[in-house]
Order: structure tokens, then C-alpha cells, then sequence
């Protein structure tokens, strides 16, 4: 066994893996960026250099930078975790030669799987299904066309370089794929740098089910399935263990597949082989397929971990150390069922836009496993992906690990940034997911009812006003818990844009009766909890610095009111594009004059590892560009201005919130 490695990499991957280290005796360094000086993995490790500037191709993609690190530290091993540098096979080949071992898979088994033609090409000569599809070498554009027509659509154009859905189009029909083959080149070359693309069959009721392998180079295991199929943008929200709806015989034929696609290419380390599977007959043998192979450790593993019993990061370390595969296939079993939420700051009815912020509060329940790599305080900064943290549960049944999957993410609680949190709760009260019939529409499907922020009820308003006027237990001086508070006073408070009064009259140390609107609420204070009109309740009031939140199921945040404040010129006929999120303006498509339609593309702004089009509200010209392309800008930076409209418009344009009051 080793004894220091370096993890290359940062947040909850970096955390997890010290965590096993700590356990297994094995010292850690951390190497960080200069905004990550104070982040939570470097704070867990025993040692930690710094690599440089914020942004990635400064920092954690400095191949070099990381090896000097490892050999500087007296590191004998480098984990990559997942993304950054996980995949790189030429940073496999320079961390070999610089004496030091990868902890993951050769660069001639990554290279093999890398790209997504050739990997469908070994699979089949490894007996392994693969979709129907064509991945030739001749990328002409009637010879594609002609290649989808055999297929028959719908087809999916995917680059071969491809991830996390980029380079990805759904084609219905003929008349629409030229320009789809278009769009799909276009978005290959500016994230890959390789616009090749492949063309597959598309599955109308789909499944996303993954099997966990582990090799040792010369055999493999399977750890059994995942099923993620509930995705948005082609990305994983929720994913479980064992797949719903699995039968033994399904179980044995895809779990001796993904092994003959470990064993074909001598693979070593923890890996996963992801199938697509045709589900509008139920779970067959006869319909699943290949779709790729990701040949490092996954987001996800945790739930693999909770239904196995096993520690797949001490599996990488003792196979990387030259120690043989752990246990053999009849020796792995399942136990219970197992769900991984995955917590985003992102605002899901913009379109589960990334969001940025520092988290002025933070909790979570006890009983669930967490994987986080933040702390109360700390910034989600618009460098890097999002996350907050992967709630894991476990649970007997799937039934009981659902119910448990909802009372953990009712008992979370986040302040300072919008989160998935309540499209999280959504889910998983869902009657079709908790049924088991899932697909990888069901988001799409449902995102209409799944998306809305949940509002809070003249109660929870009336809990944030004793917040807000310092009334809550552990406010100044205890106040409200004497009876040196006023008899009677006024607190404004806002939510969202909606603007909050309540009076509040003391009647004693503990004990309010608080009117809302037309409402009025009696609320005490006793053995811990809140009651309010008289039942027991789990509320918790908390004041931070942004604000006072009420935790009730929900997650409701209220601020106080702001005398300066406006309502911005949003809505479908705003003459101005402004910046949603802090990012780095990748295009900017008009200039000053031109006349543009409403919803066409003015400028793509990258923030959080994702592309984002920002498009004309209305029709009219374009009197300003105040952005050049490279250029970094903050949230609500005006970007591009259209001259105002002096046509007359009748018609009233109103946001969802507003047409709804």
C-alpha cells in the first residue's frame, strides 16, 4: 500500500477520496487553485500546493504543474478522480515516466474507449451489443444523410468525442438533419476540438442503466447496475441501485457483457460501461447496447458502495499498488436498495441555470450519507461545476430507501444560493419514479410541474417575520424569550419580489400571535420546536447573512425590505440582454445596427463548465454592444442594447410570477 498519494483534483471527489485514506493510513496532498486555497479538501489533507489561476487551464489541467507536485510532496501515486485530467491518456503516460503510479486505468485502455466510433467498434468484436448506428470514417454530409435513412429515424447525431451531452441532436425526420448535423459539428469543435460525429438509433422509451466494473488488468468483475435514467440536459439527477424492474436474467447477460468490455481492453481500476436499454417491453436481455465506457471512477459510485458493502476508492488504491482484485464475482452481492441525489446551486425554473453565491448557512440530516466538498461560508464560485453535495441513502426496499431519499432532502438546508433542492423533492415524490417507471424523459415529460419554487404559507411567512425582527430562539439577547420585547410591532420582509408585512404582538417569553395579510397565527416556542396554531411543528427559523430563512420541508428565504428597490426591465419585450450569472462571453454574433428577430442568438456567454445562448427578447435593432468576445463579466452586466420600440404594443408581457398574481 502506498504511503502519500496526491489527489488531482478538488470539492466532494477530493474530500471522498481522503476519507478512505484516512482510514487505510495512507497521507494525502491536495493540490488547489488560488480561489480554493481555503476549500474543504485542502483543509483534509495532510499537505497542499498550489497550482495557480482560478480557471481550470491554469490550475487543475496543468499536467505538469501536478507531477511536480507529487514528486516535490514525496507523493507516490496521483488519484485523478473524475473529470479534469481523469481521462487524459497522455497525462497517464507523463506521470509513468516521471516514476510516480496513476491510480486508474492505462493510457492504451482510455485511448481505446476515448472515442465513442472506435470503442463501438472494439465492443462488437468483443461480443458486446452495440445501438445501430454508423461510426465510418467518411463524415461527408450526403453520406451521413444516407447513413440515417438506412438507420431509420428518429436518430441521434452525437459527437465521437462527445460528453454530457454536447455535440448531441435528435433528428425526427430527414428535412431536419442537415441542419441539426450542423449545429452538432459546431458544438463538437468548440468543446472537443473534433467535430466527427456518429449516428445511432434512438431508443423511444429509453432506460440509462450502467454497470460498475473493476479489473486488475488481466480479469474483471462487475459490482452490478445503476440506473440513471433520470437526467436533464443529458446529465444525471437521480441515481439508484438496483435498476427498478431488473430481472436475474437481464442482471447476468449485461453484467457478463460490461466484464468481456473490461477484460477486451486489459482494464484495470474502477470503471463503468453505460448501455442503453429499450424498456417499452419491460427489462429483455435481447434489448440493451453499448453506448460508452467511462474509464474512471463515477459521480455516482456511492450507490454502487452502499448496496455492495464495498469501498471502491481502497479497491483503486490496493489494485494500483500492485495488490490482485479483492474478491471474485460469486463473492459480490446485493443488499437493499440504494438512491444518490445530486444537490446543484442552480435556478431550475430559469432552466436549471447555474447559479453562484457563498453559503451563508448549511446543514444536513444525520442519517444519510454525505459527500460534499463545501462548508458554511465557503463560495460557489463560477469557476466550477456547481455542486453543493451527493446525498446517499439506503434502505431495505427501494419503497423505504424513497421515503428516506424525501426526509433527508426535507431536513437539508441551504442559504445564500438557489439550489435544486425543492425540484430534487419533487422527484422523489413523483407517483411515476416512485412506481419505478422511469425513462430518460420523465424530466422532460414532467418539468412543468417539477420546476416551480414552492411558496411558502402565511405560516412559514410568519415563522421569517419573528426571524426577521430578532424573535427566533438564539436571536439578541434571547429576545422574545423575556418579556422586555415590545408589545406590539411592525416587520416588513420580502420573498422573491413579493413584498411581506406582519404585525407582531408579544404575549410572552416564548409565545407570539403573528398576523399575515388577513391571517393571524399563534405561535409558541416549546421543548425545542416550534408550535404553531397549536400542533407541533419541525420549522427551524435561521438568521444568516443573507437573509432568514425558514426550514419546513422546504427551503423559504426572505430578506428585508429594500426602500431603493425596483423591479427590473424583465420579460419577453426588455430591450437589454443583461449577463445571468457571472461568465465569460464566448461570441458575440451582432453588431451595432443590425436587426434582429425575437429569439435570435446575440452572444454565448460560458459560466460553470456550460455553454448558455443569450437571444433578443423582441424584435428590433441593436443600438449597443457593450461586450467584446473574452471579456469576464459579472451577474447583470449589461451586455447588448436594442433601440427602443416606438411601436405601439397593446399587448401586456408578463413573467410566469406576475401573470399568476
Amino acid at each position: 500500500m502506498f504511503e502519500r498519494i496526491l489527489i488531482a483534483n478538488r470539492g466532494e471527489i477530493a474530500c471522498r477520496v481522503i476519507d478512505t485514506c484516512r482510514r487505510l493510513g495512507v497521507q494525502t496532498v491536495a493540490v488547489h487553485s488560488d480561489v480554493d486555497a481555503g476549500a474543504r479538501h485542502v483543509a483534509m489533507a495532510d499537505m497542499a500546493v498550489n497550482l495557480g489561476g482560478a480557471a481550470p487551464r491554469d490550475s487543475y489541467l496543468r499536467g505538469e504543474a501536478i507531477i511536480a507536485a507529487a514528486r516535490a510532496t514525496g507523493a507516490e501515486a496521483i488519484h485523478p478522480g473524475y473529470g479534469f485530467l481523469s481521462e487524459n491518456p497522455d497525462f497517464v503516460e507523463a506521470v509513468a515516466a516521471a516514476g510516480l503510479v496513476f491510480i486508474g486505468p492505462s493510457a492504451a485502455a482510455i485511448r481505446a474507449m476515448g472515442l465513442k466510433d472506435a470503442a463501438k467498434a472494439l465492443m462488437a468484436e468483443a461480443g458486446v451489443p452495440v445501438v445501430p448506428g454508423y461510426q465510418g470514417a467518411d463524415q461527408d454530409p450526403a453520406r451521413l444523410a444516407a447513413e440515417a435513412e438506412a438507420i431509420g429515424y428518429p436518430v441521434l447525431i452525437k459527437a465521437v468525442a462527445g460528453g454530457g451531452g454536447k455535440g448531441m441532436r435528435r433528428v425526427e425526420g430527414p428535412e431536419g438533419f442537415a441542419g441539426a448535423l450542423e449545429a452538432a459539428r459546431a458544438e463538437a469543435r468548440g468543446a472537443f476540438g473534433n467535430d466527427h460525429v456518429l449516428l445511432e438509433k434512438y431508443v423511444a422509451t429509453p432506460r440509462h442503466i450502467e454497470l460498475q466494473v473493476f479489473g486488475d488488468g488481466a480479469r474483471a468483475v462487475h459490482l452490478f447496475e445503476r440506473d440513471c435514467s433520470l437526467q436533464r440536459r443529458h446529465q444525471k439527477v437521480i441515481e439508484e441501485a438496483p435498476a427498478p424492474g431488473m430481472t436475474p436474467e437481464m442482471r447476468a447477460a449485461m453484467g457478463a457483457a460490461a466484464v468481456r468490455a473490461a477484460e477486451a481492453i486489459g482494464y484495470a481500476g474502477a470503471g463503468t460501461v453505460e448501455f442503453i436499454v429499450d424498456a417499452s417491453d419491460g427489462l429483455r436481455p435481447d434489448r440493451f447496447w453499448f453506448m460508452e465506457m467511462n474509464t474512471r471512477l463515477q459521480v455516482e459510485h456511492p450507490v454502487t458502495e452502499a448496496v455492495t458493502g464495498v469501498d471502491l476508492v481502497a479497491w483503486q488504491l490496493r489494485v494500483a499498488s500492485g495488490e490482485p482484485l479483492p474478491a471474485r464475482q460469486e463473492d459480490l452481492s446485493l443488499r437493499g436498495h440504494a438512491f444518490e441525489a445530486r444537490l446543484y446551486a442552480e435556478d431550475v425554473p430559469k432552466g436549471f441555470l447555474p447559479a453562484t453565491g457563498r453559503l451563508t448557512h448549511l446543514a444536513f440530516p444525520a442519517d444519510a450519507r454525505i459527500e460534499t466538498g463545501v462548508r458554511a461560508g465557503d463560495e460557489i464560485s463560477p469557476w466550477y461545476d456547481p455542486m453543493i453535495a451527493k446525498l446517499v441513502v439506503h434502505g431495505p426496499t427501494r419503497q423505504s430507501a424513497l421515503r428516506k431519499l424525501d426526509r433527508v432532502l426535507a431536513g437539508c438546508e441551504v442559504a445564500g444560493s438557489v439550489t435544486n433542492l425543492a425540484f430534487l423533492r419533487a422527484l422523489a415524490r413523483h407517483g411515476g419514479f416512485f412506481a419505478g417507471e422511469v425513462d430518460t424523459g420523465l424530466i422532460d415529460r414532467e418539468v412543468e410541474t417539477l420546476s416551480p419554487a414552492p411558496v411558502p404559507c402565511s405560516r412559514a411567512r410568519a415563522l421569517a417575520a419573528l426571524g426577521a425582527a430578532g424573535l427566533h430562539e438564539g436571536g439578541p439577547d434571547g429576545a422574545g424569550f423575556t418579556l422586555w420585547a415590545p408589545l406590539v410591532q411592525a416587520q416588513g420582509l420580502r420573498f422573491g419580489e413579493a413584498e411581506i408585512e406582519a404585525r407582531i404582538e408579544t404575549r410572552g417569553a416564548g409565545s407570539f400571535r403573528v398576523g399575515i395579510g388577513e391571517a393571524t397565527h399563534e405561535i409558541t416556542r416549546r421543548g425545542g420546536a416550534w408550535w404553531v396554531d397549536g400542533a407541533p411543528t419541525p420549522a427551524r427559523i435561521v438568521v444568516h447573512a443573507a437573509g432568514v430563512s425558514v426550514f419546513w420541508g422546504n427551503n423559504y428565504h426572505f430578506t428585508a425590505p429594500d426602500p431603493l428597490h425596483r423591479a427590473g426591465a424583465a420579460g419577453p419585450g426588455a430591450g437589454h440582454v443583461e449577463a445571468p450569472m457571472p461568465g465569460l462571453v464566448k461570441a458575440v454574433f451582432v453588431a451595432p445596427g443590425d436587426t434582429v428577430a425575437q429569439g435570435a442568438r446575440l452572444a454565448i456567454l460560458e459560466a460553470m463548465k456550460m455553454e448558455h445562448t443569450l437571444t433578443a427578447g423582441r424584435d428590433g435593432v441593436v443600438s449597443e454592444v457593450l461586450v467584446a468576445e473574452g471579456a469576464q463579466v459579472s451577474a447583470g452586466a449589461p451586455l447588448i442594447l436594442l433601440a427602443p420600440d416606438e411601436t405601439p404594443n397593446e399587448r401586456t408581457d408578463e413573467s410566469p410570477e406576475e401573470a399568476a398574481e
